[in-house]
This record gives C-alpha cells, structure tokens and sequence, in this order.
C-alpha cells in the first residue's frame, strides 16, 4: 500500500488546475515507461495512485490526451504541467496517478518500487534498494533490488 494520509492538495505551475486527494494512496511508484518519460520529458517520473473517486479537481479544468486506448494523461491547458496518469487498475477499478512534485508537499509520500525499469534509460538509475520490476506487474516478485548500474561512469 501506499502513504496514509487524510487529504492532499497539488496543482500546476501556473495555478490554474488545483486537486485534492482524499485518504490513503495505493501506491508510490518510480515508473521508467518511455510514455511517461515523454510526457514528461524526465528521465523517470514519480507517481502517487488513488482510486479515482478519491481524487477531485478543485480549480480549472486539466486536459486529457489519450496516450493508448484506455489511458489519458492530464496537463495543464495553460502552462502544460503534467498532471495525472488515468486508467483501468484492474481489480482496483479506475485509477489516477498524480505526479508527486505537482503535490504542495511532495515529501508526504516515499516510493515504494521502480516499475518498467527494464525500459529504463541505459545510463538513468537511482541509488536506492527499492524493488524494481520489468513491467508494472512481475507476479509480486522484483528481479533485482538496488540500481542496475555500479555508479557514475567517466
């Protein structure tokens, strides 16, 4: 599971889409997916998942492009601040995953584990023992702990 909270709040840069999120996360994941770096332009994004019905835009209104069939991605229509990742989570039902530097305080939240990290950029990895995983679900099981690459190359 994820972080146990009450409520959070977050929004774009420019303060035109504000949201709240009500109760406690899913989860908190590093995702290394090329889709997520694109629409982000990092070279991994940070995600806090909710239940959709947890999650309530406050002000404005975000704009969603459909990435693939059954997945939207939010941003802001006026400075063009990612938002959100939305879709199916199964069991779940419908799913949002906040960016976690869109939250007012992102340190509420820790990541959990690195998904897609088989995608990963060949020179990207974090210096950290979370679990990581080829896809978004190996079955519960990490194929390695730790970064994949021995520190900085010269």
């Amino acid at each position: 599971m994820g972080e146990k909270t009450d409520k959070v709040t977050g929004g774009c840069l420019c303060g035109a889409v504000r949201y709240e999120a009500i109760g406690d996360s899913l989860s908190v994941i590093h995702c290394h997916c090329s889709s997520c770096r694109r629409h982000t332009g990092a070279p991994v994004v940070t995600l806090v998942g909710f239940k959709k019905d947890q999650v309530r835009f406050t002000t404005g209104e975000r704009r969603i492009y459909e990435s693939s069939p059954g997945v939207g991605r939010a941003f802001c229509g006026q400075c063009g601040t990612p938002l959100t990742w939305e879709g199916d989570g199964g069991d779940l039902g419908p799913l949002i995953e906040l960016h976690i530097s869109t939250f007012d305080d992102p340190n509420a939240f820790v990541p959990q584990s690195h998904l897609h990290h088989g995608e990963r950029i060949a020179w990207f990895d974090v210096a950290d023992a979370l679990p990581r995983y080829h896809a978004s679900d190996d079955n519960g099981e990490p194929y390695r702990r730790g970064p994949a690459i021995e520190g900085p190359s010269a």
